[in-house]
Order: structure tokens, then sequence, then C-alpha cells
């Protein structure tokens, strides 16, 4: 399985920023620094106030804090299990069933 550097997650619910709806974010591999404020623990754990700090320095277009404070729950823990797996080690992945 080769490394994943980034996932398209589509949205139940999409955003509405102005004019524009935003149906899909694309969430990119964090680098340390994107986790920085966090415990590591608490973001494999899918930890909501975690989440709500590094999803937006890893997602394009970036969500500003009222849109992920406004975000379906369906969605939040769509784009958390990416950041998980985004996290997990190779040897972890390749135990992983694939769809």
């Amino acid at each position: 399985m080769s490394e994943k550097k980034e996932a398209t997650v589509k949205l139940d619910s999409p955003i509405k920023r102005g004019d524009t709806t935003i149906t899909e974010i694309v969430l990119r591999k964090p680098q340390s620094g994107a986790l920085r404020g966090t415990r590591l623990q608490a973001v494999m754990e899918m930890d909501v106030a975690s989440m709500m700090t590094v999803i937006p320095r890893i997602s394009t277009p970036t969500l500003t804090p009222q849109e992920m404070a406004d975000l379906d729950p369906a969605d939040l823990a769509a784009m958390s299990v990416e950041v998980v797996l985004f996290l997990l080690p190779k040897s972890a992945l390749a135990d992983l069933p694939t769809a």
C-alpha cells in the first residue's frame, strides 16, 4: 500500500461561504507542525477539540473556526478518520483490510 499524501472528503452537508458552496474538502497529510498544541493521543482518539485545531491547518479550502463549529458531525467524523489514517505507520496500514 503506497503512502497517502491527501484525501478528499465529500461533505454530507455542504458548507455555504458567501456565494460559494463547498461540497468537498481536500485534506493533506499533516507534518508535525500542524499537530502543535494538540496531544497525539487525543488526535488518534479523534478528540473533537484536537480535530478542530488540526483540520483547518491541513484543509483546502481552509476552514474557519465558525465553519468547523457548524460542521455536520458526520462530516467531522469522516475528516477525523482521514486524519487518523494519515498518522498510522505503514506497518499498521498494511494490516488494514482494503475495499
